[in-house]
């Protein structure tokens, strides 16, 4: 892995970003993800190689086998700006570790809110998902009344805060599913797969779609890119998935 990547940015949505904490093994370590993976299906001590046609040869047969405990001994680290909208999808991964801003101890800046490039229409036939796009005069018209609803909420908070109501209360004002807030989330190689397998695909709503395009493109294929040629050979391709039509 290349050691640039720790302290690496990429921008999501309007405000959003990702950004890499930490890894292990630490690029320091001279070890490689992969390379730590596939030590730690032989027991061995980190470092040992076979040399990277053995090495590559018993990472692919591991995926594609579901023998995925060692993929559990790679961990990612990131720091995530997003909208609550994102978070609550996000949570929904409970092998993650997570630790988020919290609006009682900091306040909330202004403008810092989720505001779509277009608005979605509701799909016909699933509930939860969203086809097509409302045409450009409604679409702009939404848009000045979500800005209007962000001003005016942003407003009442700041009314609140000057009176010296807590900021646990203050934050009542904010439109709750479009704040952003930061957190910290840590997770394992295998786990983090299971999750960019689900929010990679073209019925993930948008909004953490692009998250996870995010961390595959910019963080976990530079970091693995032995897993990530794995991953996408019997993970992606079996159910009909490719990371360029996600």
């Amino acid at each position: 892995m290349q050691p640039e990547l720790i302290g690496y940015r990429v921008n999501v949505l309007d405000k959003g970003w990702i950004e890499l904490v930490d890894f292990m093994p630490h690029p320091a370590s001279g070890v490689s993800g992969d390379l730590a993976i596939v030590n730690a299906a032989r027991v061995s001590f980190m470092g040992e190689s076979k040399g990277s046609d053995k090495d590559k040869k018993l990472l692919l047969y591991l995926l594609r086998n579901k023998h995925t405990s060692p993929f559990e001994m790679v961990e990612f680290k990131f720091r995530c700006h997003a909208p609550v909208v994102t978070y609550w999808q996000w949570a929904r991964h409970r092998m993650f570790s997570y630790n988020a801003q919290s609006g009682r101890y900091t306040p909330f800046e202004e403008d810092d809110f989720y505001v779509p490039h277009v608005w979605r229409k509701q799909s016909a036939n699933n509930k939860q998902a969203s086809e097509g796009e409302l045409d450009a005069e409604p679409n702009a018209a939404l848009t000045q009344k979500l800005l209007d609803h962000y001003e005016e909420g942003f407003k009442l908070y700041t009314e609140a805060l000057d009176a010296g109501v807590a900021k646990e209360l203050a934050r009542l004002f904010l439109p709750g599913f479009s704040v952003y807030y930061t957190w910290i989330i840590k997770v394992d190689a295998h786990n983090l797969m299971n999750f960019l397998k689900l929010r990679m695909a073209s019925d993930a709503q948008y909004e953490i779609r692009v998250y996870a395009q995010a961390i595959y493109e910019h963080f976990f294929k530079p970091a693995l890119p032995w897993t990530a040629e794995a991953f996408e050979e019997y993970i992606l391709k079996p159910d009909g998935l490719s990371p360029s039509e996600s």
